[in-house]
């Protein structure tokens, strides 16, 4: 594509210098010379597997299940949503340990903080969320209210953008429970600034609960620093966990001795093995914690974070923010003549690790990409969001979706 030659040279010379290239090879390739997919941009859905994740999967069939069987719950099975979630606080979260767990879908871990946080305080009677977050989080807390009796407070922020701290503070006040809040948007990429939009809710009593899915493992959290009471994320993003992979759900110290969650499960109990008539709650995070624990699905959840501690967070999010201006650039040269425009926050401090992009064919073209296995995905109503994950895409990579999109918009 002579148009884009420039852009491909550029791209040349930002994988030479790429500090993190390293992370690239650490993947499984993508299909054979003649069947590989060409540009996979949907890490932001689903991550691709880590050589190392294949290794584990087999070593674990071949030993802890294969060999030790039932004796490997005592030898580490039992405590490993903790000790996971440990390990995955510290490196990806910026927490101290004791704070999180992995374990459950994220929409069950949605719900059990949502309705643990609703619980805390019953003169609260008030959920603040928003229009464009995403649809798991609207669809639970909807189902939350109609348990409780809440009120849902919607704020409908601009699709191309994202909340704000001052929408948010002229709705809070002394009966709003919790404010929801998706720390990067899921279409936008909008990040929220999650320090003041806790200033505002902490300022009225009100919790507030952090959707993490689209940033962690991209975007520097530090959660204990900006005084976040809940968050969950899921693991099959950014963290590579693979499909299905169970979600991961954070509660600060202070709030672990008050707030109960509402699937009381044999794993979450004190003691486990005394199986007694009643329940009661083990100490800190074990008593969020409530059936048996998904071993094989978090058996991928752990590499991710030794390549994140490896490569460094500070340089993943530099390496995204470069990959997401690449596409923009490129698409304010030498695709918005056709149409093509920009609907993620050019502002690199406020977004993400995805671009989206909107052209009124997307849902064909989009299709058709797919088809010569150039792999974004859609989202309604007009956007081909391109997700960009920094330890497995290159700028290279890039460039061949953006070609291969220019060719199909200028034939559409």
């Amino acid at each position: 594509m002579t148009e884009l030659s420039a852009v491909r040279e550029q791209a040349a010379a930002l994988d030479a210098t790429d500090e993190i290239a390293f992370t690239r090879e650490r993947f499984v390739p993508m299909g054979s010379a003649e069947t590989a997919v060409q540009a996979y941009l949907d890490g932001n859905s689903l991550g691709r597997p880590l050589l190392a994740t294949r290794e584990r999967i087999n070593a674990l069939i071949d030993g802890a299940w294969g060999t030790r069987l039932i004796r490997s719950w005592d030898e580490g099975w039992m405590d490993l949503p903790l000790t996971l979630g440990d390990r995955l606080g510290e490196v990806v979260l910026g927490v101290a340990p004791g704070q999180t767990f992995v374990g459950d879908s994220t929409t069950v871990v949605l719900y059990k903080l949502l309705r643990a946080a609703v619980a805390a305080d019953y003169g609260r009677r008030r959920i603040v969320l928003d229009t464009e977050n995403f649809p798991t989080d609207r669809y639970v807390a909807e189902g939350v209210a109609a348990e409780t009796g809440c009120e849902l407070v919607w704020l409908e922020p601009p699709a191309d953008e994202g909340l704000v701290p001052e929408d948010i503070e002229k709705v809070v006040g002394e009966d709003t429970a919790v404010v929801l809040l998706s720390h990067v948007a899921y279409k936008s990429a909008w990040i929220a600034d999650l320090a003041e939009i806790t200033r505002v809710a902490h300022a009225c009593g009100a919790l507030v609960l952090a959707d993490l899915c689209h940033s962690a493992g991209v975007v520097r959290e530090d959660l204990d620093e900006l005084g976040v009471d809940l968050a969950v994320g899921c693991s099959y993003k950014f963290l590579n966990g693979g499909p299905g992979a169970p979600a991961f759900g954070y509660v600060a110290a202070r709030h672990q001795g008050s707030l109960q969650q509402p699937i009381q499960g044999w794993m979450g109990h004190a003691d486990p093995f005394v199986m007694g008539p009643g329940y009661r709650p083990g100490d800190g995070m074990r008593r969020f914690i409530s059936g048996t624990p998904p071993i094989l699905g978090m058996v991928g959840i752990a590499d991710t974070v030794d390549l994140i501690e490896e490569a460094g967070l500070d340089r993943i999010r530099e390496k995204s923010i470069a990959l997401t201006r690449f596409v923009i650039d490129a698409v304010d040269e030498h695709l918005a003549a056709q149409g093509v425009r920009v609907v993620s926050p050019r502002e690199d401090d406020r977004r993400g690790s995805h671009v989206t992009i909107a052209h009124p064919r997307s849902r064909e073209i989009c299709a058709e990409l797919w088809r010569q296995d150039v792999i974004p995905d859609f989202r309604e109503p007009d956007g081909i969001r391109l997700g960009l994950a920094p330890l497995s895409t290159s700028f290279g990579e890039v460039t061949t979706a953006l070609e291969t999109i220019a060719r199909l918009v200028r034939t559409s």
